[in-house]
């Protein structure tokens, strides 16, 4: 769990970027290096909930709050009218979906050719994987419009 959380804290710092991060919490770049660090000495340091709401605001994505849904076994459904809600529906969303996954397993096939995922082939299935939830999530609330 521990691992988990930091990676996701790294991930939510970068995404927002760290200067900005840094003006978005009034905290340095060391301290918050610290909320993501996996050293010995500070394995007992997490973000403070105020600075995780603060960057998820300004994030493309709630990563430290989804973190914590997983670790719980909940999922969670941003309330955002979604990309492709505006056009198509379902249909469209099927589509999005099948090209999504087919962009996954291809990502898949060329990471382990070799036999090893590396730390940027994992990043990048990993950022494969987030985009894939995105579309279940718009094909959810359309879904959900549709059977109110």
């Amino acid at each position: 769990m521990n691992s988990y959380l930091k990676k996701h804290t790294e991930a939510l710092v970068k995404d927002v970027g760290i200067e900005a991060a840094c003006r978005l919490t009034g905290k340095s770049k060391a301290t918050l290096g610290r909320y993501y660090s996996e050293a010995d000495e500070h394995s007992d340091r997490y973000i403070p909930v105020d600075a995780v709401a603060a960057l998820e605001a300004a994030a493309s994505y709630p990563h430290v709050t989804s973190a914590l849904a997983e670790l719980k076994g909940a999922t969670i459904s941003l309330d955002q009218s979604p990309s492709n809600s505006k056009s198509g529906g379902i249909n469209s969303d099927v589509i999005a979906l099948s090209q999504r996954f087919a962009m996954l397993m291809a990502e898949y096939n060329q990471s382990i050719e070799d036999g090893v995922i590396s730390i940027n082939e994992a990043k990048r299935l990993l950022r494969e994987t987030v985009a894939l939830q995105k579309v279940l999530i718009e094909m959810k609330l359309h879904l959900e419009d549709e059977a109110i």
